[in-house]
């Protein structure tokens, strides 16, 4: 008997294994300069803990997930999404306390029973981040700056960042799933199969159909940004503000964005390219406020994305591979207001294509200096660079050593130079 893989299931041979090593370690060296540390979970996991954060009524988990009794009768998962299981873990081992559980990222490989396609396989492999604890628009601007970052360092290009908001689910999901709900009344006939019944079971999957008839159908439906509340509204204006002013390409609003797990609620957010042809999603991402508690955590809001490594490679074709780096220091960077937020995020980038060897660490939460401080001797940080409306307004940074307790002015034209003699780099 001559055996085959698994169908939907590759072997990643020799000659094509350095492609893959490129692109961990440009990730891994990206993610770690934002101060990102790795989380490693179980391929295996308790299925209720997808059914529960997914969601029961969603393809994924009513068709695509590997889920097996043990000999105990137990029923267990393959884990199809990176998310659910580091949530699992971050309640489990109390992470909200941890000195490194706020910022954590993952490679490594899930599982989904879906039809295979180009790019698209049953085993497949995830690039993703978790950032927990800040509920701050900025936080969801500097991950999709990092984002974009990272995909410019695989050299990835004529990608594209579509954006959109879903609300909340105490008031705008609900007011716009009745909204969309009326929209679809007597236009059932020309929805696929599955999408009737999403109709009426969870009436938001029908915008995340990849079918003609129902692109078709949903086209001029209602847009989830209509029925924002005030406050919802007020946060994605801001990040549509914050993304302006540091002034990120390829970037597009786009109407009736959804993602395929109910857990996303605010901001989300989807890469796409166009060499991939009608199934273009390189990765996507978004917030999730109420995981961690609908799952037994402390009430923690969240934000994160997964990106597909073998959606990257096909769009890469043909790359080499490239060396490992070195920390050579952690630089915080301390801000003071919405301004000193922005310039911070644009310092930090700066300091970053000048010195890809030296972990800068920024805040996005809306805290005092004091606390920033706490923040960054917990996190090990060398220097920190403080940023006000004073010193924005002067056109300097305060630099304070952490280790010799003194701080000076530095001009900003200066202060990569000066981090440079200090750092030793």
């Amino acid at each position: 008997m001559k055996y085959k893989a698994v169908r939907g299931m590759q072997d990643i041979l020799p000659q094509d294994v350095g492609i893959w090593h490129w692109l961990e370690r440009k990730a891994r060296s990206d993610l770690e300069s934002y101060g990102f540390k790795e989380i490693r979970t179980p391929l295996l996991e308790d299925t209720s803990v997808f059914v529960r954060s997914i969601g029961e009524t969603t393809d994924i988990v009513k068709k695509e997930m590997y889920t097996f009794k043990d000999k105990k009768e137990r029923s267990l998962t393959l884990r199809p999404e990176g998310t659910a299981p580091i949530v699992r873990s971050y309640i489990e081992h109390s992470l909200d306390k941890a000195q490194y559980g706020s910022k954590l990222y993952y490679i490594g490989p899930m599982f989904r029973s879906e039809r295979p396609q180009k790019g698209r396989t049953r085993q497949f492999h995830q690039i993703g981040i978790e950032v927990f604890g800040s509920k701050s628009p900025y936080a969801d601007v500097e991950v999709i700056m990092q984002l974009r970052n990272m995909l410019n360092s695989f050299e990835l290009e004529d990608f594209t960042i579509n954006l959109n908001s879903l609300g909340c689910n105490e008031v705008c999901k609900p007011k716009f799933t009745d909204k969309l709900q009326k929209y679809l009344e007597g236009k059932e006939s020309r929805l696929c199969e599955d999408c009737k019944r999403r109709v009426k079971i969870n009436v938001l999957r029908v915008l995340d159909c990849k079918k003609d008839s129902c692109i078709q159908v949903v086209r001029n439906a209602p847009s989830t940004l209509d029925g924002l509340c005030d406050p919802c509204k007020d946060h994605f204006d801001r990040v549509k503000e914050g993304l302006s002013k540091l002034k990120l390409i390829n970037i597009k609003e786009t109407k009736n964005l959804v993602r395929g797990l109910d857990y996303y609620t605010g901001t989300v957010f989807e890469v796409t390219h166009p060499d991939l042809g009608a199934q273009d999603a390189i990765g996507a991402g978004g917030r999730y406020d109420n995981l961690v508690k609908d799952m037994g955590g402390p009430d923690t809001p969240a934000i994160g994305y997964a990106l597909g490594m073998e959606r990257i490679i096909l769009a890469l074709r043909n790359k080499t591979t490239s060396t490992d780096t070195k920390s050579e220091g952690v630089v915080y960077i301390a801000t003071l207001g919405d301004m000193g937020k922005i310039e911070g995020l644009k310092l930090a980038d700066e300091i970053r294509k000048a010195l890809p060897s030296v972990v800068l660490l920024t805040s996005t939460m809306e805290s005092s200096l004091k606390s920033q401080l706490r923040a960054a001797d917990r996190q090990g940080a060398k220097l920190v660079l403080i940023l006000g409306e004073d010193e924005i307004e002067k056109g300097e940074v305060l630099l304070k050593d952490m280790i010799k307790k003194d701080q000076v002015p530095v001009k900003r034209k200066d202060i990569v130079e000066e981090l440079k003699k200090r750092l030793k780099c």
